[in-house]
């Protein structure tokens, strides 16, 4: 009996060092004394950057219809 348990034991110890492991190798931001610490591999991450646009996201469309209102009021007697 006592072979039987020692494997399973094994396995279960070397599993717990192994998840251990892992859950440490693995980077995240951390907040620390209100400070917001940056994960290990902030150099290597993409830059998510959105450039700055117009607010008003259709303005050809609603030129387009000024356009065609003010052609239309030109036609009109």
């Amino acid at each position: 009996m006592t072979t039987s348990n020692k494997p399973t034991w094994l396995r279960a110890a070397f599993g717990g060092i192994g998840l251990a492991l892992l859950v440490s190798s693995v980077g995240c931001q951390v907040s620390t004394g209100g400070q917001t610490l940056p994960s290990a591999y902030y150099m290597s991450d993409d830059v998510q950057y959105f450039a700055p646009g117009t607010e008003f996201k259709l303005s050809n469309e609603a030129a387009a219809m000024n356009a065609f209102k003010a052609e239309q009021n030109l036609q009109q007697p």
